[in-house]
């Protein structure tokens, strides 16, 4: 984008004569991000951060089975809540997992690419 420095931008309106629209720079990168995702194909979900999710939901985006986040939650590796019977997970939490989750497994990664460099493998 143009003007990095600038913390608004005008989006023209499609009328002439009407105001031009002024988004916060933010909003209009993720817009941007959004429509690129579109355009490729991939589909686009946009959620409140505080939004809760069913355990159906989250083990689909953690791409595991339900019983397997049954598990993590009852493990205390993500935070829930009861709502009658029903366990409802943070979005936030979720995500906080998920970044906590891939930082475990990269570091996995790297030792034992270290260990097979030290065999020689």
């Amino acid at each position: 984008m143009r003007h990095p420095e600038e913390k608004t931008i005008e989006v023209a309106a499609e009328v002439v004569g009407d105001d031009a629209l002024v988004l916060p720079r933010e909003a209009v990168s993720m817009l941007a991000f959004i429509l690129a995702q579109v355009a490729e194909g991939r589909g686009v979900q946009v959620m409140p951060s505080h939004a809760e999710l069913t355990t159906q939901q989250a083990a689909a985006m953690l791409n595991v089975s339900r019983p397997y986040l049954i598990g993590l939650l009852e493990a205390g590796a993500i935070p829930y809540r009861l709502v009658g019977r029903h366990r409802r997970i943070r979005h936030d939490d979720l995500m906080e997992y998920k970044r906590r989750d891939s930082v475990k497994r990269r570091g996995a990664a790297d030792e034992l690419s270290e260990l097979g460099q030290e065999l020689g493998l």
